[in-house]
């Protein structure tokens, strides 16, 4: 089976097609702003092991995603050394804002487990997607070959917070919940431009 066919990730809208020829005219802009996701992804997860440390699983899951996420974040400040291109300043992440105004708010603790743990796999899916669409599009070959690296990489993320989800929570809910924000993500992507400076 070719790579192409293993990333089945449930997102219900694809990706504008026009992002890959955008982001590939402005791969500086890009790599700034996904070393910057690398960075909130590690740190999202040290969010979820300080809050949780009691659940075992999940803290034996996911550190090795930490070490593994700023693994990538120094790889792409590397190719942007390689570029001299400086990492620049944090911009802001319309993507991963309106997705927050999206999650429950309040109930227990179990119940923001589960909206956090399937907002980090959302993000990891739409991350995973434009690796993609990188890997399979760019005409820069040691690129290419670093994102389809990190598509294999952030598939397996993808799949440790449903995996997590799901250890946690009963099936069913965390199935039905994630059909409504795989639902509210495609809207999103419908309402937000294609930009030039972002990874999302």
């Amino acid at each position: 089976m070719e790579a192409k066919d293993k990333f089945t990730l449930g997102l219900e809208l694809p990706s504008d097609p026009r992002w890959v020829d955008i982001a590939e005219k402005n791969i500086g802009d890009i790599l700034i702003d996904h070393a910057y996701c690398e960075q909130k992804a590690a740190s999202s997860c040290i969010s979820l092991i300080v809050a949780y440390p009691e659940k075992q699983e999940l803290v034996d899951m996911l550190t090795p995603v930490v070490a593994e996420e700023w693994s990538h974040f120094e790889r792409v400040i590397e190719e942007l050394r390689k570029r001299n291109i400086p990492l620049g300043r944090q911009r802001k992440d319309e993507y991963v804002e309106r997705l927050q105004q999206v999650t429950r708010k309040g109930g227990s603790r179990e119940q923001q487990l589960l909206e956090k743990l399937l907002m980090n796999a959302l993000i990891e899916a739409r991350s995973c997607e434009r690796f993609k669409m990188l890997w399979k599009n760019i005409p820069d070959q040691e690129l290419s070959k670093f994102y389809y690296e990190l598509m294999v990489s952030e598939a397996g993320h993808y799949k440790n917070f449903l995996q997590l989800a799901k250890k946690y929570l009963p099936e069913e809910q965390v199935n039905q919940r994630w059909r409504e924000l795989l639902a509210e993500e495609a809207e999103i992507m419908r309402s937000l431009d294609v930009r030039s400076d972002r990874f999302h």
